[in-house]
């Protein structure tokens, strides 16, 4: 099978309704930060968060979405990951993506670590079996052992940490897409985190990261698409970019 990551024409717009009141005001123009608003019908008003996005990424891509605070980076992972799906255009996938954005959410506090890694693996579509067959590696690697039997609002932090970190790291990735490069723990842990995360990626089929981390993409990424304003105003190999950079800072 090959990996494919397509996006045609894609668009994505944010619609606030109810626009009569201050407040409501206020956050459609925090939204539009790195957007484009426009009045729609009545109260509503959208943000055009994406606009005519147009790639292609293919098997062997370690591609970055760089770009300001606000200029559509993590809005178009979300929209390749499947969370947000886009207004206008054409999004098809060929391979199975492992998201790793907000890889803390649905932990349940009062759960125990054991819960907790089946319902994570549940959310990510893993089949029972395969959690099972993970829980001894999950436990060894992230070094909780016995503490998995206990709720998770009894660790710390860096137990916390840990045990988010090596559910979401343990099982393969065909299409990887990575919020910012993956970190965790106290500081016996982070190498081993660091060696782990460079495993998953060199193994991924595709990787998709955005990040604010330059020195992360030339030593990762192929690949940049820079964005600005939800629109692509870079699309090309790293070393091109880094000539771009400098061109446009000089």
């Amino acid at each position: 099978m090959t990996h494919q990551i397509k996006l045609t024409n894609v668009d994505l717009d944010y619609f606030v309704y109810s626009l009569r009141s201050q407040s409501l005001r206020s956050a459609v123009f925090n939204l539009a930060v790195g957007g484009k608003m426009y009045k729609a019908a009545g109260d509503v008003a959208a943000v055009k968060a994406l606009h005519d996005i147009n790639l292609d990424i293919v098997e062997g891509d370690r591609i970055a979405l760089v770009g300001h605070n606000g200029s559509g980076k993590t809005t178009l992972l979300k929209v390749i990951a499947g969370i947000y799906s886009p207004t206008r255009g054409e999004l098809s996938i060929d391979g199975d993506i492992t998201s790793m954005i907000a890889i803390n959410a649905g932990i349940d506090m009062e759960a125990t670590g054991l819960r907790n890694i089946h319902k994570l693996g549940l959310m990510r579509r893993l089949p029972r079996k395969v959690i099972d067959s993970r829980v001894d590696a999950i436990a060894e690697f992230s070094g909780l052992g016995d503490f998995l039997h206990l709720p998770v609002r009894t660790y710390s932090a860096g137990m916390l940490a840990r045990l988010m970190f090596t559910v979401a790291t343990e099982f393969e990735a065909d299409i990887l897409v990575l919020d910012e490069w993956l970190s965790a723990g106290d500081a016996a842990f982070v190498q081993k985190a660091a060696d782990r995360m460079q495993r998953m990626v060199e193994d991924a089929k595709i990787v998709v990261l955005a990040t604010h981390d330059h020195d992360l993409v030339r030593r990762v990424c192929n690949r940049v698409c820079e964005l600005q304003a939800g629109k692509i105003v870079f699309l090309g190999s790293t070393e091109d970019w880094l000539v771009h950079r400098e061109t446009t800072a000089a």
